[in-house]
């Protein structure tokens, strides 16, 4: 089975930084691509962000732009999310997931496997 682990979350104060990394196994790698998602509590599910390991592109949302920043280790088969300048609205629960197709990056319901969350929280 394919399995995703989610790593490198924590108690950070605004304006900090977190990298978060996402570790996958039993797949080809260079067939997926991954996304990042969150969820605060009491809120649904947010895209973050997403890479196509087909061809590198690089999908955030406007919430994180310029802020966080995702990429891919192949030879560990491994995506981080270098998180920068972190705000108490970054504050959740962050999920990693992958799929080999489909659209609209942000949509959860794409994603074929999901890892099972690594906590942030923000202090302000």
């Amino acid at each position: 089975d394919v399995q995703l682990q989610a790593s490198g979350g924590g108690l950070v104060q605004a304006g900090g930084s977190l990298s978060l990394a996402c570790a996958a196994s039993e797949i080809t790698f260079d067939d997926y691509a991954i996304g990042w998602f969150r969820q605060a509590p009491g809120k649904g599910r947010e895209g973050v962000s997403c890479i196509s390991r087909s061809d590198g592109t690089t999908y955030y949302a406007n919430s994180v732009k310029g802020r966080f920043t995702i990429s891919s280790d192949n030879a560990k088969s491994t995506v981080y999310l270098q998180m920068n300048n972190l705000k108490p609205e970054d504050t959740a629960i962050y999920y990693c997931a992958a799929r080999n197709y489909g659209s609209s990056w942000y949509v959860g319901s794409s994603y074929e496997y999901w890892g099972q969350g690594t906590q942030v929280t923000v202090s302000s």
